[in-house]
């Protein structure tokens, strides 16, 4: 469950630390005191889009901490899969957003990234507000609702599963049924490509190679001229060499250290260091003696060195590259050539796949009206509850053509009014039974899933009197088994919830300042009656307000 919320420099929310209670939370205050900014500090959480513009007038960053609590198996699961675990049983996801523009999200102080925080907040909090009873009034959204209360997830799962499968194997039957003209193009491509590689005979390694000697022949006079050079130094040609030089000072030194014995390991690593440049001596003769360059070598070298960059620039940037491109080029060919015999095979794929996707389809099908005739009543039932004692709701049902979801087209209707035929939700739902309906779509899917806190962003939109007292019981019933939070404007509704926060807007040296605080008895009391009868309740209104909190 959602312990905190932790709201810095969010619109005229300067500092707000909430601590929300395990059961039934109502959040009330004056229109335009901070309300939906709370809403969409817990929606940034959840990894949902934020516009800068609602980072605080003059702050560089804002910055959102919600603590969760005793999450779900589920929750717990879907964390750990992306590597978190909790720290003393809890979970601390962070967002912090620059006036640049820039995210950086933390899960209990790691780094994660925002999509990270969509793919796990589903599994924590579940947010109804209008823009959902929005949804709901367009018939796509239908059977996603359907599917998140019927029972059938492994007919859902070996669905989609065949579904890939099928569209596959149709993407390739497609694909091999293009223009013929086309497949002779292609045909020919291939085989020019082909024949160019396997004539050029190339050898991995050989381009490394190739390049190497190429250095060595584009610059042969002046390896030749310094080899020549640089021998002629060693053993001396007109003045005594390197060597001659070397030798005579080993020899004297050899000598000079009988009579002082220090001069002895200076003459021995002298001697080491005449036969190590003996030997280079005699290495740099037998260089140069190979040093004979053949003008044809140096054009063979060239011709073979552009060939194979050539082909390097069409099949790949290595001689590897290129030969894998051959063997594919050879396996498409195969392909190719064989159209006939492929097609046949691939057909007998499709049609297999086909068949099989509609069986699966046949039972989803079959599992998913069950499931439809069950919500409508489920959801009849609570609606009669909150006061829409004559609504009927009905699943139309249609087969389509194969889709993500099925081969089903799902809509609801209803009819709230006697004598009425169902009709589509959109075109007879006022705001009042759509809230009523919303509830109670939510009070069922809350009986499935595992999600710990609901979140009602003013689910009394449009209802008042007996029908808000229903919602506010409908609403206290539902914190038995899961955190409830609510955004109200009904005093009958917030007066049976177990916490009561208030929001209040203040203006401070020209600054607009919002603060949350925790009521207390007598406080509740004052701000039921300032729902109930404005900002100067009666002494009636006061007294009304005092019983409805005893009698809750």
């Amino acid at each position: 469950m959602l312990t905190n919320i932790y709201i810095e420099n969010i619109a005229v929310i300067e500092k707000a630390s909430i601590d929300f209670d395990e059961a039934f939370n109502i959040l009330t205050g004056e229109t335009g005191a901070g309300k939906s900014i709370i809403i969409d500090s817990i929606n940034a959480i959840m990894g949902q889009r934020m516009s800068r513009d609602l980072i605080r007038s003059g702050a560089k960053q804002a910055f959102i901490s919600a603590t969760f609590s005793d999450v779900s198996k589920a929750a717990g699961a879907k964390l750990a899969e992306f590597g978190f675990e909790d720290e003393d049983g809890d979970y601390i996801l962070q967002r912090t957003m620059t006036a640049a523009g820039k995210n950086t999200c933390k899960i209990n102080g790691r780094p994660a990234p925002l999509s990270v925080f969509r793919e796990v907040s589903i599994y924590l909090i579940n947010i109804y507000g209008q823009n959902e009873g929005y949804d709901f009034m367009t018939a796509d959204s239908h059977i996603k609702y359907i599917d998140a209360v019927g029972d059938y997830p492994e007919l859902l799962e070996d669905y989609r599963s065949k579904y890939e499968i099928y569209t596959d194997v149709r993407r390739r039957l497609s694909s091999m049924n293009d223009n013929i003209q086309d497949r002779e193009r292609k045909i020919d491509l291939l085989k020019y490509q082909i024949e160019e590689i396997e004539v050029a005979d190339l050898e991995v390694g050989e381009l490394e190679e190739l390049s190497s000697r190429r250095k060595i022949l584009n610059n042969a006079e002046k390896i030749k001229s310094g080899v020549a050079s640089s021998y002629s130094a060693l053993v001396g040609e007109e003045s005594d060499g390197v060597l001659t030089l070397l030798s005579t000072i080993t020899d004297e030194l050899s000598e000079l250290s009988l009579l002082h014995p220090d001069l002895e390991p200076i003459a021995d690593r002298l001697q080491s260091a005449y036969e190590e440049i003996n030997d280079c001596h005699y290495e740099l003769r037998s260089v140069y003696e190979e040093l004979d360059f053949d003008p044809a070598e140096i054009d063979q070298v060239e011709e073979r060195y552009e060939l194979i960059r050539s082909l390097s620039r069409k099949y790949g940037s290595t001689i590897e590259e290129i030969l894998s491109f051959c063997d594919n080029a050879r396996a498409e060919l195969d392909s190719l050539l064989e159209y006939d015999l492929n097609k046949e095979k691939l057909e007998n794929e499709y049609n297999k796949a086909k068949a099989s996707l509609a069986k699966s389809a046949e039972k989803l099908s079959k599992a998913r009206r069950a499931a439809a005739a069950d919500f409508c009543e489920a959801v009849m039932k609570e609606m009669r509850y909150l006061d829409m004692p004559n609504v009927i709701m009905t699943p139309s049902i249609e087969t389509c053509a194969f889709t993500e979801t099925g081969c089903d087209t799902l809509e609801l209707l209803i009819s709230a009014n006697p004598g009425e035929d169902p009709k589509p939700i959109s075109k007879i739902a006022s705001g009042g039974e759509l809230s009523r309906m919303m509830l109670a779509v939510k009070t069922i899917i809350a009986e499935k899933d595992e999600i710990d806190t609901l979140i009602f962003d003013e689910v009394d939109t449009g209802i008042s009197g007996s029908a808000a007292s229903k919602v506010g019981k409908k609403l206290r019933e539902l914190s038995k088994s899961h955190q409830v939070i609510c955004i109200t404007h009904q005093a009958q509704i917030a007066a049976l919830a177990d916490v009561h926060l208030f929001i209040s807007k203040n203006v401070m040296e020209g600054r607009t300042f919002t603060s949350v605080r925790h009521l207390d008895f007598d406080e509740r009391k004052r701000e039921l009656s300032r729902m109930i009868d404005g900002e100067n309740p009666s002494e009636l209104s006061l007294q009304h307000a005092e019983e409805m909190l005893k009698s809750r």
